[in-house]
């Protein structure tokens, strides 16, 4: 269902892979382990268990990135290769270093990159965001060794992405991206990509985080000089606490309308800005 919805074909995939892939590119750095697929899946591709298995395998993509297992290899090319006797056995290495089929759909991979599935089946690429990876890239993209593949995305527009492959240190896991460092503090952050409901830049939090500051400072110096200024004319007025009653109530709308205003300000600030 994935491959037909993004304009994927298993066999394009695969011719691709023969040229990509010459004999002398695979080295003996993985134990595989044999695993049932619906078809003869290309090496290189990236696989993940089928939904409710533990034997079957299919191309990962976007959407079963979750279940992602490994990535094809040959049986000959792995130090210890264990099979269960299927007739469309594929080989899938889930530790060592071994080659894996990358676009450059998030930018060209680089050594060190942590590669994620695409919404290519079986085709990885450099992730930019919180995301679960198969492993880190162990070289780059060569360019000259790069092949065109068309694919439909989410919104059935066509696109075209270059196709190759990297070794990959494969270590399935969750990568956590660093957040890039600015003068807006992490919790600071998080709270105003909260409010905003989109990642809000360095400039609107620091415009809202003076206007907020001021907004205390002001708020607080009304409030206390209400206090203070209540107290002495009673101490010297008792019969005047009618009126210090109007005045507080007076002061705290004048209160309110500043914090009102003060949080517009600065929802307006997050939001459009």
């Amino acid at each position: 269902m994935t491959r037909e919805r993004h304009g994927v074909r298993l066999g394009l995939v695969g011719a691709m892979v023969v040229a990509l892939l010459p004999l002398s590119v695979f080295a003996l750095t993985a134990v595989s382990e044999g695993y049932s697929s619906d078809s003869k899946l290309p090496l290189a591709s990236i696989v993940s268990l089928k939904k409710n298995s533990t034997k079957d395998v299919e191309l990962t993509t976007s959407e079963n990135v979750d279940n992602m297992l490994g990535a094809v290899i040959a049986p000959e090319n792995s130090l210890l290769s264990l099979t269960n006797g299927s007739a469309t056995e594929t080989q899938v290495a889930s530790n060592g270093e071994v080659q894996v089929l990358v676009s450059d759909m998030n930018g060209i991979v680089k050594r060190g990159d942590h590669i994620t599935a695409s919404p290519i089946a079986g085709v990885g690429m450099k992730t930019t965001t919180n995301a679960r990876v198969i492993g880190i890239a162990q070289g780059d993209v060569v360019d000259s060794d790069t092949q065109k593949q068309s694919y439909k995305d989410r919104k059935g527009a066509e696109q075209t992405v270059k196709i190759t492959t990297v070794p990959v240190q494969i270590s399935i896991s969750y990568y956590f991206k660093e957040p890039d460092k600015t003068l807006v503090p992490s919790a600071l952050q998080n709270i105003a990509n909260s409010l905003a409901g989109k990642e809000v830049s360095t400039m609107p939090i620091l415009i809202s985080t003076a206007i907020f500051t001021v907004m205390i400072v002001v708020v607080v110096a009304i409030v206390y000089s209400m206090i203070r200024s209540s107290i002495i004319s009673v101490g010297r007025n008792p019969m005047s606490q009618s009126a210090v009653y109007r005045g507080l109530i007076q002061i705290s709308a004048l209160v309110l309308a500043i914090l009102g205003v003060g949080v517009v300000a600065m929802y307006l600030i997050l939001t459009r800005l």
